[in-house]
């Protein structure tokens, strides 16, 4: 490969690292004078990248062109998209399943056999879910990803979990994919407050809103905003439940839509849960897999004392002879 060829190729993988680059950064980076980097722009052009130079500030961008140009990734870049795609495929967002595969056919034709051979592997030690799970038009997810992207309010209808239908004003922070669910956390202009919307019961309605000034994430962090309104308040039934084991030990083996953990100290921790039965908050608590203490509800003490009598009937032990 020649060194202009090179060059080209790393000014193009630099473009795509980052929105906007000065001509000072890149000639810096690639190690050539200003002038170069104006040639280049231009070769990059002429292969049909569109670079954009920005008014005012000296700098260039990648846009968007008229026909989608080659992508340049990395190895764990390559195989993140080798993997999506096949989980596309076959995920819960209609209308892409036939395009997905397309692309995953193009991508694995060309992967050198070390990245197609981790590819094969994590296909082959994975097992996709049943899709029990309304399906979600991809459309509707690129359009609320622009929004949150470029900071535009959206005007929605929402059914909550009761079935009531509303309208909202919202400022989207981040669509979150949680339990082969997709969710958006939002700042309500209405409730002046952080939302959190199934993106399933959403309906865009026109026209989307002005631009806004992105706040800050709520809890200064989206994932455990998620969780706690996703593990506690959005259910039926809660519980708080004191786990004898460190934070950091707990957290490794749980799952985190399960619930919030609160460290207590260095060796126990406290588990806010949420679910839709008694039964179902003893069957979460089980999952972590360590000696525990629920703080509430009582009901929540009987349910255990009336399974634990169930399962020592069904293995013949103290609670009685198997039925």
């Amino acid at each position: 490969m020649s060194d202009t060829a090179a060059r080209l190729l790393r000014f193009l993988s630099l473009l795509q690292t980052r929105r906007e680059w000065s001509g000072a950064e890149l000639a810096a980076r690639l190690e050539v004078s200003p002038r170069t980097v104006r040639r280049d722009v231009e070769r990059l052009r002429d292969l049909g990248y569109p670079v954009h130079a920005t008014r005012g500030t000296g700098g260039y961008r990648l846009g968007a062109g008229a026909a989608l140009p080659p992508l340049l990734l990395d190895d764990d870049e390559a195989v993140a998209v080798a993997v999506g795609l096949r989980a596309a495929a076959s995920g819960v967002i209609g209308g892409i399943a036939e395009p997905a595969l397309r692309a995953m056919a193009k991508i694995e034709q060309v992967l050198p056999s070390r990245l197609r051979h981790r590819v094969e592997t994590l296909d082959v030690v994975t097992v996709p879910a049943p899709a029990s799970v309304p399906r979600i038009d991809a459309s509707l997810l690129t359009t609320i990803a622009t929004a949150c992207r470029e900071h535009e309010q959206l005007r929605v209808g929402y059914r909550d979990r009761s079935d009531v239908e509303s309208r909202r004003v919202v400022e989207p922070h981040s669509v979150v994919c949680w339990g082969r669910r997709w969710y958006l956390v939002a700042w309500d202009v209405d409730r002046r407050d952080w939302r959190t919307f199934r993106v399933d019961r959403l309906q865009l309605r026109s026209p989307s809103g002005p631009r806004f000034v992105p706040r800050e994430p709520p809890e200064g962090d989206v994932s455990r905003f998620l969780a706690q309104q996703l593990s506690s308040a959005a259910w039926p039934y809660r519980a708080r439940v004191l786990l004898r084991d460190s934070l950091e030990d707990v957290a490794a083996r749980m799952w985190p839509g399960f619930g919030v953990l609160t460290p207590v100290d260095e060796h126990t921790c406290l588990l806010d849960v949420g679910a839709d039965s008694l039964v179902a908050l003893t069957q979460i608590v089980g999952l972590v897999d360590v000696d525990f203490e629920v703080i509430e509800p009582s009901e929540l003490i009987e349910t255990f004392a009336r399974l634990a009598a169930r399962y020592g009937r069904a293995g013949g032990g103290a609670g009685g002879a198997p039925r």
